[in-house]
């Protein structure tokens, strides 16, 4: 057992090294397309032929690392959900990248769990390490979240600015241009690069359809629906984008409302999914041999099998219930 305990921290540190060397690779070839982009190329031979090896002015995802967790992945049809929640949330990595990260907090908290545990409870070694191997999901669902409110605090805005723009002679395309200057990311970077798919040849609509998949909100989904009818039938965009601004603001503020007063029973569904998990802690350090009939004995696995499967739907309902979609 020890030899595996070595050969998984082995594994572990094996897996950090590689990561950061390629990560300096990926940062040296960054620098050496930056520099030829300012007019310093490298790599080039004489008479203005470039070498083979040259690297690529188009971003490309990398798929020459994790080609077998990439497999797993596109077999489960996990990949692209994966790709667009790391696009979601606002961050640059890659879905091979976020594997890996989860399956080496899995092992090492297996590890760290199997060493701590006692004997008779190192069958539950599992349980910390799926809990750490999930830590890079929830960070990245934790910053998705984030990034997808703040883009509904700033969008009635940005629709009066694009209101104000047309009136003041702006074209529509124009006003999308505009607010990247004007406002801050998320809603900046995202409107930007709307506005530059249309400026390169892609049609406005499938643009704006764009958007709309990269953020997957309502208010978003009424925006395009508005601008592409406007498009087909004709009308006053301006009024109409500030009637929207108007609906999504009223929106945004009953959702607070229901949020506050919901509070109640969330705080409800916490404190009664806590409760079997504190008392069964305190029952542990204070009679141990009445929670090991649950581990022992085969009654009492399928008792706490039933207790768990029964907590979580408990759970489940009790935030169905609180959960108000406006």
């Amino acid at each position: 057992m020890n030899f595996v305990l070595v050969a998984i921290l082995v594994w572990a540190l094996v897996m950090g090294a590689w990561w950061f060397l390629t990560r300096s690779i990926k940062n040296a070839d960054a620098d050496r397309i930056k520099s030829r982009l300012l007019g310093a190329p490298r790599g080039s031979k004489r008479g203005g032929k470039k070498s083979k090896n040259s690297p690529s002015l188009l971003s490309e995802e990398d798929l020459t690392t994790g080609k077998f967790v990439l497999g797993l992945l596109q077999k489960f049809q996990l990949q692209d959900q994966l790709r667009k929640m790391l696009e979601q949330a606002g961050l640059k990595w890659n879905v091979a990248r976020l594997i890996h990260m989860c399956l080496a907090l899995f092992l090492g908290g297996f590890a760290v769990a199997w060493l701590f545990l006692p004997g008779q409870y190192q069958a539950f070694a599992a349980l910390p390490a799926l809990a750490t191997g999930s830590l890079p999901l929830l960070h990245v669902s934790r910053l998705r979240k984030k990034r997808m409110f703040k883009f509904e605090e700033q969008f009635p805005e940005s629709l009066e600015f694009v209101a104000r723009s047309m009136r003041a002679g702006h074209a529509f395309s124009v006003s999308l241009e505009m607010l990247h200057r004007e406002f801050q990311e998320p809603l900046a970077g995202e409107f930007r690069r709307t506005f530059e798919e249309h400026n390169l040849g892609l049609p406005l609509d499938t643009a704006l359809q764009k958007l709309s998949k990269r953020v997957p909100t309502l208010d978003v989904h009424f925006f395009v629906s508005a601008v592409l009818l406007q498009k087909r039938t004709g009308g006053n965009l301006a009024e109409i984008l500030d009637k929207l601004a108007y609906v999504i603001r009223e929106r945004f503020k009953l959702r607070g409302k229901i949020r506050a007063i919901s509070a109640h029973g969330r705080m409800t569904g916490i404190a009664l999914s806590s409760i079997p998990i504190g008392v069964a802690a305190l029952m542990l350090l204070t009679n141990p041999d009445y929670v090991t009939f649950f581990v022992r004995e085969e009654i009492g696995n399928m008792m706490a099998v039933a207790g768990v499967i029964l907590q979580i739907l408990g759970y489940g309902i009790i935030q169905k219930i609180v959960d108000i979609e406006v």
